[in-house]
């Protein structure tokens, strides 16, 4: 539970006894277990309305992707681990354009050529 070994979950039941006592202790936990169901029937009703409100395109949106790490891993390194576990094949492989000619130093003045295809 929570990455907790029972070691860690043994010295909190023996700290929340010291704290609030054997006869506290029950209502303490009940009152803890009712405002951690509170809190998670608000997240699911906050992530239901952000979906409703933001339209079918978003029906895949999970708020969890809005975190750096996440959205980092999920946009990015996807793709870099699939690049890695991928192995070209000669059929996946695609013939190399012409390649361009070199382009000489522009003199002192002289507008570089515009291309229309970069921009």
């Amino acid at each position: 539970m929570f990455g907790l070994g029972w070691m860690e979950v043994g010295a909190l039941v023996v700290i929340a006894l010291l704290v609030f006592g054997p006869d506290r202790l029950p209502q303490a936990a009940a009152q803890a277990g009712r405002t951690l169901r509170n809190l998670r029937r608000m997240a699911t009703n906050a992530r239901d309305d952000l979906r409703s409100g933001l339209g079918p395109e978003f029906s895949d949106f999970d708020p969890a992707d809005l975190n750096p790490k996440n959205f980092v891993r999920k946009h990015l390194l996807d793709d870099v681990e699939d690049s890695w576990n991928s192995t070209p094949t000669s059929a996946t492989l695609e013939p190399v354009a012409s390649v361009p000619e070199p382009v000489s130093e522009l003199g002192f003045g002289e507008i570089p050529p515009y291309d229309p295809e970069a921009t």
